[in-house]
């Protein structure tokens, strides 16, 4: 295991927020969208389930976009202007399926600053291990996704499946006209 199983989590949760940007018909069109993502990410503490909450979360993704894509130290800086905003205060807790790990923002703060900050807070593992290139741009030529690599190998290069195979053809059907 590279990260901690909340790091992980987080920083999976974050490239999926990220990425739905993209994503045909945004996955997180509706509250009840929002609802189930908070739900398949594991996000726990307070949920309005309002359409401002919805519309606070949906601008964070170009910003997390941004730290996810950054260099090591622009990263860094990233980092400590949103935990700096959010006026983080790291502490142990445990709940749910969770052992004891770090949150640095009460669960009643607004949905949209718990994500910030725990994103921020995988990101410092991310930096501190010196292994931001875990984190790129899918490959496939037509695809801006972010890639999460959590691999032995590091030999993920697609966002998804989707952008894999429609490569993997592309490539096949290049060299059957060569």
């Amino acid at each position: 295991m590279l990260f901690t199983d909340d790091t992980d989590a987080a920083l999976q949760a974050a490239v999926a927020l990220v990425n739905s940007t993209d994503a045909p018909g945004d996955p997180l069109g509706t509250v009840e969208d929002l609802s189930a993502f908070l739900t398949a990410w594991t996000y726990t503490g307070r949920h309005d389930a309002t359409p401002a909450e919805l519309q606070a979360l949906r601008r964070l993704r170009p910003a997390l976009k941004d730290l996810l894509l950054a260099e090591r130290d622009e990263a860094a800086g990233i980092v400590n202007t949103m935990l700096a905003r959010a006026r983080a205060l790291p502490q142990l807790q445990r709940h749910d399926q969770w052992d004891w790990h770090v949150h640095a923002v009460d669960p009643d703060h607004p949905l949209d600053e718990r994500v910030v900050v725990e994103t921020a807070m995988a990101m410092i593992d991310v930096i501190r291990a010196d292994e931001m290139s875990r984190l790129a741009r899918c490959a496939a030529d037509d695809c801006d996704d972010v890639v999460l690599d959590l691999s032995r190998n590091r030999s993920r290069r697609y966002c998804s499946t989707t952008c894999g195979n429609r490569e993997a053809v592309a490539a096949y059907r290049a060299r059957q006209k060569a």
